[in-house]
């Protein structure tokens, strides 16, 4: 969950009051980001374009990776390990202590 300082909540009506300021509070990086709330909920975020390039290329980038960590044989290992101990084939060690 994303946490909010006071200073970066801001009701809708406040929001468009202070229009102008918080842009360009958020261009400078001096508020990281606005939380818009209407009826106490958080409705919108807003973002500096830098932020949203640099959230979106991690995005894209996490898109286009493949399990390039594990070898096929590893995944398919892990698989008959999470198999297994759903239908509690599992030892008689004791679990706890981890």
């Amino acid at each position: 969950m994303v946490k909010y300082s006071q200073n970066e909540l801001f009701s809708i009506t406040d929001f468009t009051k202070q229009l102008s300021s918080l842009l360009k509070n958020v261009k400078n990086n001096t508020i990281e980001k606005i939380g818009i709330l209407k009826n106490n909920h958080l409705e919108a975020v807003v973002l500096s374009t830098q932020e949203y390039a640099r959230l979106k290329k991690i995005e894209e980038e996490s898109l286009n990776q493949k399990w390039i960590y594990w070898r096929d044989e590893e995944l398919d290992n892990f698989g008959k390990i999470a198999i297994g101990l759903s239908r509690h084939d599992y030892d008689d060690e004791d679990y706890s202590q981890w």
